[in-house]
């Protein structure tokens, strides 16, 4: 009864704290748990879409183009420079009434005559986790914010279409430029 007399409230703390560390490497240790480099799936290649909405542009051609590179922003943080595969561009557009009947017509919006909605195809290496696909340290989901920077245009918009590409092995290209080195004797 005296042992606990002298023990003091921190001292209970410091060593609940010590034990439940123990606790946590024992069982990521016996691969209870996982850790961050055991969660990443495969390696695979990805294209996503980001959709530029209300671009105002008065030039000819669109300085945004396919087969270029564009510098990207994801959540404003600076990434990396990724291939443009596709880039597909529609003047901005609105809904009207059709006379005498109770159908509706698109057409172009006379009201903004240099303003086009802009669907750019990217494509890029990612690592495939069970929450997705993660790219510079983020996941890639839809509805993240990406910009697009290039050297006469910096544009905004969102991530509107994800999807993996089947068939890239990250191991298998490794063996094959290891295989494809010049024998030397």
């Amino acid at each position: 009864m005296e042992i606990l007399k002298k023990i003091k409230p921190i001292e209970i703390i410091i060593l609940a704290g010590i034990i439940i560390a123990l606790g946590v490497g024992f069982v990521t240790f016996k691969n209870f748990r996982q850790t961050a480099s055991k969660q990443i799936e495969a390696t695979s290649k990805i294209s996503f879409q980001v959709f530029l909405r209300s671009i105002s542009y008065t030039g000819q051609d669109l300085p945004i183009k396919s087969g270029e590179k564009t510098f990207i922003s994801i959540r404003n943080v600076p990434y990396s420079d990724l291939d443009i595969v596709d880039v597909k561009v529609e003047k901005k557009k609105t809904i009207l009434p059709a006379m005498n009947t109770k159908k509706f017509v698109v057409v172009e919006d006379a009201t903004m005559a240099n303003t086009y909605d802009v669907i750019v195809t990217l494509v890029d290496t990612a690592k495939i986790t069970k929450d997705g696909a993660v790219v510079g340290g983020n996941k890639i989901k839809i509805g993240l914010p990406i910009t697009l920077e290039g050297k006469d245009y910096r544009f905004n918009g969102t991530v509107s279409d994800l999807k993996t590409i089947p068939g890239i092995d990250e191991k298998q290209v490794i063996n094959n430029e290891l295989n494809t080195t010049d024998d030397v004797q």
